[in-house]
């Protein structure tokens, strides 16, 4: 499901205010600030006042059905409003989002953003990462600040002039929210900004509440462990590729392991999911990114962006990113596809050129780095540029792959080469699981 920020009405943000669960109202949460909100709403406002008192009865009616009904699904961090509320009323807050930053009410989504606006938080400014606040800049491309719906909330880009909250940025700040949807895996540069915001935190002396979200590939551990000679924004941790974490887990190691420039620690508060069983398969309701469309791109991800600094593309510029993959002199395939631009991605890899390769997009689920797709590409490949990329190695995480392929190392080798780094992370990560 595809949910575009600027397109939602504000109807759905009011009647999502309405149905909200039983369980994100009570707990210390003050009811007289939510009903205040609903009844200041375009909604409300449009009902006939003598109906006030059936409204009133209806409205904690639903909640208790709806409550009873929801006891299995899954409720995001940032629906557990009553776990939060107190801690940034009457608190001047900046939050970390983008179009993933989404509530769930029944069968309705509305962004945290419209959510905490209707209950009269004091928004003061909105940090986006890598693709911008509404999900649709290019990899890598660098997105200038806005503002968020011709509001005067300035939305300051930490993928533009910096990636991290200046001091002055924190400066009129009391508390930092970060809500991002993860996909669980290290190249995926939103950990990086939920780093460099803890540090910008932690030297300012801001307190960081996480609104944990589900890990759609929590339910593997593979790929080298990153080393620190290839530390850069695409990776900033020793983990491997795939580390079985939520993003409000990965905060905590993150503070655990100092990893924080200097030994900072972050004030962090992790709100939580309920009903969350992270051995479960989680399907993620709005994507991610513009080039991961759906959940098989998800799954197929870490490994197929191992490709992305070859020559070889990786279907983008397509409706089958990282579903696919192939070349122009990949003759010995009859599938071919050929490279347009698209959102997400302006310029693609091997533009207007017909590929021919392999598609993957009725591929089984894979619960590992699957290295057999590189492989054959590195064998198969018939071209004048270098296969291995400038930054091959800062996505990969070690050095020694180029030599392994040349002398003939086969999958099971490679993948036993990667053994002693997953064992002892997985000692790490097992302090700051949670769920």
């Amino acid at each position: 499901m595809e949910i575009k920020i600027n397109t939602i009405p504000k109807e759905t943000a009011n009647i999502a205010i309405l149905i909200i669960r039983l369980d994100t109202v009570l707990s210390e949460f003050s009811l007289f600030r939510i009903f205040r909100a609903i009844n200041k709403s375009n909604f409300m406002n449009n009902l006939n006042q003598k109906n006030n008192y059936k409204i009133t009865y209806l409205f904690f009616c639903s909640m208790f059905c709806l409550n009873v009904f929801c006891q299995s699904e899954i409720s995001f961090g940032a629906n557990q409003i009553q776990e939060y509320y107190k801690k940034i009323e009457n608190k001047k807050i900046a939050v970390v989002c983008n179009q993933t930053s989404i509530i769930k009410a029944q069968n309705k989504f509305v962004h945290l953003i419209d959510t905490l606006l209707k209950l009269n938080i004091n928004i003061k400014k909105i940090f986006s990462p890598e693709h911008g606040f509404y999900g649709i800049g290019d990899n890598g491309e660098k997105i200038e600040n806005s503002y968020y719906n011709e509001s005067p909330i300035e939305i300051i880009s930490l993928h533009g002039s910096k990636k991290k909250p200046s001091n002055q940025d924190l400066d009129d700040i009391d508390i930092v929210i970060f809500d991002i949807q993860d996909v669980g895996v290290r190249f995926y540069t939103y950990l990086s900004t939920l780093h460099l915001v803890m540090e910008a935190c932690a030297e300012n002396n801001k307190k960081l509440i996480i609104l944990d979200r589900p890990n759609p590939n929590n339910f593997y551990i593979d790929g080298p462990v990153l080393t620190e000679n290839n530390f850069s924004f695409l990776g900033m941790h020793p983990v491997p590729i795939v580390y079985g974490m939520t993003i409000g887990e990965y905060g905590m190691m993150i503070n655990g392991e100092n990893w924080l420039k200097e030994g900072l620690r972050c004030d962090i508060d992790v709100i939580k999911i309920l009903n969350y069983d992270r051995n479960n398969r989680y399907d993620l309701p709005i994507k991610p990114s513009p080039n991961l469309p759906n959940s098989k791109s998800v799954n197929l991800y870490p490994s197929l962006c191992l490709l992305e600094q070859t020559p070889i593309s990786i279907g983008r510029g397509t409706d089958k990113q990282f579903q696919i993959y192939g070349h122009p002199s990949f003759t010995n395939y009859k599938f071919n596809f050929n490279p347009q631009p698209n959102i997400g991605s302006s310029k693609p890899k091997l533009l207007n050129q017909i590929c021919f390769g392999v598609d993957l997009s009725d591929h089984e689920e894979i619960n590992k780095i699957e290295l057999k797709w590189l492989i054959n590409s590195y064998k198969l490949y018939k071209g004048e540029k270098k296969f291995f990329g400038k930054y091959f190695n800062k996505i990969y995480g070690v050095d020694n792959l180029e030599k392994q392929l040349k002398n003939g190392y086969s999958e099971n080798q490679i993948r036993k080469s990667w053994k002693k780094g997953i064992e002892s992370f997985k000692l790490v990560r097992k302090k700051y699981l949670v769920y």
